[in-house]
């Protein structure tokens, strides 16, 4: 069994470095002399780059938290966990599908931006648990850390799209004012869990910001064929 995780780990690992060199930055473009970022870049190709990210980061995600239940979390558990409801929220973002597919595209925008900010803090934090563990596989850190670094660059990305779409500056958040205190639990069992939960509920809105930008592509194209399943 440890032999078989051990694989897993660095299968990932490789995948995680083999990503990171083949994917560019959205924001790996320079200003021009009015400050305008991303000046020669279409606005499809910067969409198609920042989608590109996003489902990477949900990707990212999904097998960290299969990894991290993999080492710290028994079945038992996990189905008690599935059943007490959902706790993860974000607030003055659309939820459902209807929500979703009424809203104009410039709500679009700010609500994919908002889910971005709102865990720049808590993956820094995640970040600091992390390494306390005695025994979390390289793999788990190095995606953890991974997912943080490119959640700022994806905040860059949107940040840049909203200001060709809309032509409207927005302030890039500043992870350092917004730690959140996971690193403070009283025992390790309450910090294990809460990691947990932080890394399924970034998961899920991982998901979420990947659906927000491909139905603004699709809109781009044509609005009228563009439904969520």
């Amino acid at each position: 069994m440890f032999s078989i995780r051990m694989n897993k780990v660095l299968q990932g690992f490789v995948w995680l470095m083999l990503t990171h060199r083949i994917v560019g930055y959205p924001m790996d473009c320079k200003e021009d002399q009015d400050g305008t970022r991303c000046p020669s870049i279409s606005l499809d190709k910067l969409l198609d780059r920042i989608i590109q990210h996003a489902e990477l980061i949900y990707r990212v995600s999904e097998e960290s938290c299969t990894l991290f239940e993999e080492m710290y979390i028994p079945s038992s558990i996990r189905a008690q966990l599935s059943r007490g409801g959902n706790a993860c929220s974000t607030r003055s973002v659309p939820g459902s599908k209807g929500e979703i597919q009424q809203i104009s595209d410039k709500w679009l925008l700010h609500s994919t931006l908002v889910v971005i900010q709102s865990w720049t803090g808590p993956l820094q934090s995640l970040q600091i648990t992390m390494d306390l563990y005695d025994n979390a596989p390289d793999g788990l850190l190095n995606k953890t850390k991974w997912m943080s670094t490119k959640l700022m660059n994806l905040e860059q990305g949107v940040t840049v799209l909203i200001r060709k779409m809309l032509n409207e500056d927005i302030l890039v958040s500043d992870p350092s004012q917004n730690l959140t205190h996971f690193a403070t639990q009283p025992n390790m069992v309450e910090s294990v869990l809460t990691d947990y939960t932080l890394l399924t509920c970034f998961r899920k809105d991982a998901h979420r910001v990947e659906t927000f930008l491909k139905l603004l592509k699709c809109r781009q194209s044509d609005r009228l064929s563009c439904f969520l399943y």
